[in-house]
């Protein structure tokens, strides 16, 4: 009964959310469902185990949530981000919108960009892009996790991330143990990856689908002659931002201090390994670099700051979500089951990686 209520927690979590419920209600309901199904009390599940766990990953995390949205902000403000965007479209062509972002997510990430921060910094990048290529903004959640949570984190040699950094005491290995599986694996995943979101803007656009548009409508032609309006910089035109005035003047490059930045951004990714004030400086050169651009610095960092607080606190919730299952005794029959599962610790410890909640 206990491992019913925690199938069925997860599932109704899942069913909803992509229903556009709030994690925010869903997270604690399903918890608490979960709990009930084991005979657990709700009480102290929910006042000690889901908000003790939420809590402990705010004290951990929330400050890479707020800088990280502070810089995506300061980047799309100052229209940094709209010439990144020109020069990818300029050298890869409006068509290849999607393999720019998910080469951009790539970089940032393999440069030591943390996973929280390389969403805030692309997405303002991918909206400009997609809107330029005429690509339904639903692909951009999936261009960008492609680009940032599969092959860079998980694959290629020497990632910086975490997920490669944690198990390295454990197992005895470096940042680039097994290269040639490494590569391997990480050219399945790009190519498979961008086969798929190929696939699915082509269907899109088949169906007369664009950025922001009903299917219902009719296909927008000459996409190439579109992004290089929407797209042009210096030339009397300014990007439009959904999320903002947008800036002042939008910069024909990005701007001289630019290598320095993504340094300091490369940097800021490892806040937990090696310190955190690499990404305060960088979005203090941003600043100091764009002061010019950013006519409205405190709105716009107003609205950074305000950005972080939801996508924290329902990051959260869903931690406290898996405290609580981690904590009902039909979740530790699992976790043993897997554990002792044969074929030596690897095997044992991928699928435990899989059901694991947390």
């Amino acid at each position: 009964m206990g491992l019913f209520g925690i199938l069925l927690g997860l599932a109704l979590l899942i069913w909803l959310a992509f229903r556009s419920w709030s994690v925010l209600l869903l997270a604690p309901v399903a918890a608490l469902l979960a709990a009930a199904a084991s005979g657990e009390p709700l009480l102290a599940h929910w006042t000690q185990t889901f908000m003790a766990g939420a809590a402990r990953f705010l004290a951990q995390f929330f400050p890479l949530f707020l800088l990280g949205a502070l810089f995506g902000k300061l980047m799309e403000d100052s229209g940094s981000v709209s010439a990144i965007a020109s020069a990818m479209t300029t050298r890869l062509g409006p068509r290849r919108a999607v393999l720019g972002v998910v080469l951009a997510g790539a970089i940032v990430t393999y440069g030591g960009v943390s996973l929280f921060v390389a969403f805030f910094v692309l997405a303002p990048m991918a909206q400009a892009l997609f809107r330029a290529a005429d690509i339904p903004h639903r692909l951009m959640p999936a261009a960008i996790a492609l680009g940032t949570s599969a092959f860079t984190m998980s694959a290629l040699p020497g990632t910086p991330a975490l997920q490669n950094a944690i198990p390295m005491p454990f197992f005895g290995t470096t940042p680039f143990a097994a290269p040639g599986l490494g590569i391997i694996a990480a050219a399945i995943m790009l190519g498979f990856g961008l086969w798929s979101l190929r696939r699915a803007e082509a269907a899109a656009h088949g169906a007369g689908e664009g950025y922001g548009r009903d299917r219902s409508r009719p296909p927008q032609r000459n996409r190439a002659a579109r992004a290089r309006g929407r797209l042009a910089v210096g030339r009397g035109h300014r990007c439009q931002f959904p999320h903002g005035d947008g800036p002042a003047a939008t910069p024909r490059h990005l701007p001289p201090g630019g290598g320095a930045l993504g340094h300091h951004v490369a940097a800021g990714g490892r806040w937990r390994v090696g310190g955190g004030g690499a990404l305060a400086a960088a979005i203090l050169t941003l600043i100091v670099v764009n002061r010019r651009r950013l006519p409205a610095l405190r709105q716009s960092m107003d609205a950074g700051a305000n950005a972080s607080v939801l996508p924290a606190v329902s990051v959260a919730s869903l931690v406290g979500f898996g405290a609580v299952v981690a904590a009902l005794p039909a979740f530790a029959m699992v976790r043993e089951a897997v554990l002792s599962i044969g074929g030596g610790p690897l095997v044992s410890l991928a699928a435990a990686t899989n059901v694991s909640p947390r």
